[in-house]
């Protein structure tokens, strides 16, 4: 079969083009870059990294500060743009300085933000500290917004005049501002417009769906109605992941004018997460060709050291970063596949996000797979015994009743030579 890989290289090859398909990176269906079908997407969006926030509400986390402080420099050198810190309130200020001397020291660019404040006291602070931005908090609602703490507003507009109130004392500040409008599934159309046109200052309206209730659809609609209020205010988005479109909420923004999208590092946040970062740089890089600035090839080590960092295990499929992505079981045909062209059934070649394809001695092995198994271990292998090498592997694997480990391998192998 062998000789005819390349007929079969040139015959996939006639499927693909430039752009969607990119040697050694990845090959994408071509209509993922055809405007008609996806309709304009920017050249560039800036990806905004909420982990540390988030890091702070996931249940049964305790890193100490010294491990947060090497999961941000990791974090800082993947090259995202913006990272949102945990809130500075009941912190040390050394602590926060810290966190912004190692972002700055690993990412001079980036843009460090300080999440939800919501007085002028607030503001002040975090400028003290050296923060580049602010988030000043929008509750989603009137009188019920005192659900998240006192005082309870008599009205809307009183909760919206708040907000309005920090956000004219942070413009003119040498600090960016965004307004951040919370529950935004619960904003009417008509309240959606009175609070962007009370936010006069702001740099940025950003639109957070706490509950995950705003498909991609509807994310697209809010943030047209958001630039048809305030055309000269950028839109950011900060989807969660209840439904599993975090993602696609993303592109759908992207598509609608949003200028922000905030993710996280395995789409860390408390209950379903936020739309993943790995996930959602890759997907607007790959698929849609829009540049994020991130390194890719960060982006496993920085998700399994996030795992590592909150005793969260990754999923083994885990989307670009999980041990089992880019693994389609053990079968020759993987082999075969795999040797004609890597990205036949991986659309992203796993180096690109710093993984790498697996293929598992299986039940389902025959000689291909068995013999890429062996020169993946350093074993040389007449050709003559390998019939038996793979017989004598499938008996120990139904023996034990799981795979065989690497020493069990060659301890078959040592037996038959």
């Amino acid at each position: 079969m062998d000789d005819r890989f390349e007929e079969f290289r040139a015959d996939v090859n006639r499927s693909r083009t430039p752009g969607a398909y990119e040697p050694g990176r990845w090959s994408v269906a071509p209509a993922n870059r055809d405007t008609t079908v996806t309709g304009v997407l920017p050249e560039c969006i800036r990806l905004r990294d909420t982990s540390m926030r988030a890091i702070e509400s996931m249940p049964g986390v305790m890193a100490t500060h010294e491990a947060k402080i090497a999961f941000l420099r990791l974090l800082a050198r993947s090259g995202v743009p913006e990272i949102v810190t945990a809130s500075p309130g009941g912190r040390a200020p050394a602590e926060v300085t810290a966190e912004l001397a190692v972002i700055r020291q690993e990412h001079p660019g980036c843009v460090v933000w300080c999440p939800f404040v919501s007085t002028v006291e607030d503001i002040d602070r975090a400028l003290d500290l050296g923060y580049d931005g602010v988030q000043v908090s929008v509750p989603g609602f009137g009188p019920a917004s005192g659900i998240y703490g006192p005082p309870v507003p008599a009205s809307r507009d009183e909760v919206v005049q708040r907000a309005a109130t920090v956000v004219q004392h942070a413009h003119g500040q040498p600090l960016r501002v965004a307004a951040a409008l919370t529950m935004v599934s619960y904003l009417t159309a008509e309240v959606l417009a009175g609070t962007v046109a009370a936010m006069a200052g702001t740099d940025e309206i950003a639109l957070f769906d706490g509950p995950g209730a705003v498909g991609p659809e509807a994310f697209g609609q809010l943030v047209h109605a958001v630039r048809s209020a305030a055309p000269g205010i950028e839109v950011g988005i900060h989807p969660h992941n209840t439904f599993g479109l975090g993602v696609a909420c993303a592109v759908a923004a992207a598509r609608a004018g949003a200028a922000v999208v905030e993710s996280s590092v395995n789409g860390y946040c408390g209950g379903p997460g936020n739309a993943d970062l790995a996930a959602t740089a890759t997907a607007f890089e790959a698929l849609y060709g829009v540049r994020t600035g991130i390194r890719l090839s960060t982006l496993t080590g920085l998700s399994r050291a996030g795992a590592e960092l909150t005793g969260h295990p990754l999923a083994s499929n885990q989307p670009l970063t999980g041990r089992d992505a880019f693994c389609w079981g053990g079968g020759d045909w993987v082999v075969v596949e795999s040797e004609v062209d890597h990205l036949l059934h991986n659309c992203v070649e796993p180096g690109l996000v710093g993984n790498e394809r697996r293929v598992p001695l299986t039940p389902q092995s025959g000689p291909r797979a068995t013999a890429a198994t062996l020169r993946r271990l350093g074993i040389d292998v007449d050709q003559v015994i390998l019939p038996a090498v793979v017989e004598r592997c499938h008996a120990e694997l139904a023996r034990r009743g799981r795979l065989l480990t690497d020493d069990e391998i060659r301890a078959v192998v040592r037996d038959l030579k």
